[in-house]
């Protein structure tokens, strides 16, 4: 992946140790690591991001800021992936997550709705939070795995491909 490319995505890491909301972390943010693009970095970031974005919690940034910190990987990347779980694609998400972990944990599949009050949430939750956080668990896992090689490939095709059309510069 050309690092120019997600260089011009991502913030710097100034503005980065500027944001308040992340001044509790401290000089945790000093490490270099995590805003280093290199194969590594952005791999483990990917993974990250989209594991985090599969669990069905809230502070999904907060949670993927904090792995980035424990893996030492690129922290922005990480962060910004969580947004694949947003408003829009999120009940398509967790509706696909719930039913995976009712099928493999055998359970039968209930009919429920959504609402945005307490009484739902206490109600609810509690019948469907198994199958849900089993099925968020495996989906993220798998698809976090699958971004950690497609990246790790799609660098290293990269880095072949400049090769190449350098030695046919040298060549010429």
């Amino acid at each position: 992946m050309p690092k120019s490319v997600i260089r011009r995505w991502l913030p710097t890491p100034e503005q980065v140790r500027a944001n308040s909301g992340l001044k509790i972390l401290g000089t945790l943010l000093h490490d270099p690591n995590l805003f280093h693009l290199n194969r590594h970095s952005v791999s483990v970031a990917f993974a990250v991001g989209i594991f985090t974005s599969f669990l069905p919690l809230p502070g999904q940034m907060l949670i993927a800021a904090l792995l980035a910190l424990w893996f030492r990987c690129n922290l922005p990347l990480s962060m910004a992936l969580v947004w694949i779980s947003n408003p829009v694609t999120m009940p398509a998400i967790f509706y696909s997550t719930y039913k995976l972990g009712a099928w493999l944990l055998g359970t039968p599949h209930t009919d429920f709705r959504i609402e945005l009050s307490w009484e739902w949430l206490t109600e609810e939750v509690g019948k469907i939070w198994l199958p849900l956080f089993s099925g968020s668990l495996i989906c993220g896992i798998f698809f976090a795995t699958a971004a950690y090689f497609s990246m790790q490939a799609v660098w290293r095709w990269h880095v072949i491909k400049r090769w190449k059309a350098r030695l046919e510069q040298r060549k010429t």
